[in-house]
């Protein structure tokens, strides 16, 4: 079974992009054999990929959080067209997510079991 999660939401503010990640995470721990999990990071969402995030103590951490999705299998894309709207498509981004494209967004769409969008 394949999950694609969406997320569209900045890092940090709402916990949209920490829930999704715990939902993610989850996934990838109790059913890593059975599912295929992948994360489309689109809009604001695109900056949860940034390398180098510095979080107080005691705060989670988006790209630790993301880290952690890619070491238990997770797939995750980047949005290029965001990225390059918010002045990001050069920067560096988490081991493992790289730019993509609608096209491919489209294509997880419509191979996916389930679709969740934060």
């Amino acid at each position: 079974m394949k999950t694609l999660i969406i997320i569209n939401d900045a890092p940090y503010g709402t916990e949209k992009a920490y829930n999704a990640l715990r939902v993610a995470n989850q996934l990838g721990k109790d059913y890593r054999d059975d599912i295929e999990v992948c994360i489309f990071l689109m809009a604001d969402g695109a900056t949860c990929a940034l390398a180098g995030q510095e979080t107080p103590d005691g705060y989670y951490n988006i790209e630790r959080m993301l880290k952690l999705s890619v070491a238990k299998g997770a797939k995750i894309k980047i949005c290029g067209t965001c990225a390059a709207a918010r002045g990001i498509k050069d920067a560096e981004f988490v081991k493992g997510a790289e730019l993509s494209t609608m096209k491919e967004l489209a294509e997880w769409i419509a191979t996916s079991d389930k679709v969740m969008t934060f």
